[in-house]
């Protein structure tokens, strides 16, 4: 249902900024809840941080204070701003599309949502 296609990733050093953009085509964007979830070499998904179709915002605990997820419903894009990043940010970081039941649920898996992106990746080294 849809597509989602994510870019802005790339190498950062340690400390550094990056802002990733989802746009969306062929979904009603506006209705939906958007969600960053990011995959690490070696470990689980993780859902990191999640915008309902209000606006408002949900971050996990170790991103907040650091990210920051925004929506412009008029360009059916959702941005994830990204501050002073560790290694341990490192990830492919996709984006993923809920249709809105009033209240934004998680998740950290593809079958969760109705819209997946293949994803950007996002490295954070020296």
């Amino acid at each position: 249902e849809g597509q989602l296609v994510e870019s802005g990733g790339g190498l950062v050093h340690p400390g550094g900024s990056l802002k990733l953009s989802c746009t969306a085509s062929g979904l009603p964007f506006g209705s939906y809840d958007m969600n960053w979830v990011r995959q690490a070499p070696g470990k689980g998904s993780e859902w990191v941080s999640g915008i309902d179709r209000r606006a408002e915002t949900y971050y996990m605990s170790s991103v907040k204070g650091r990210f920051t997820i925004s929506r412009d419903n008029t360009k059916n894009t959702v941005y994830l701003q990204m501050n002073n990043l560790p290694p341990e940010d490192t990830g492919m970081y996709h984006c993923a599309g809920r249709r809105s039941i009033g209240t934004l649920v998680a998740g950290t898996d593809q079958s969760w949502y109705h819209a997946w992106g293949q994803g950007t990746p996002v490295t954070v080294s020296e």
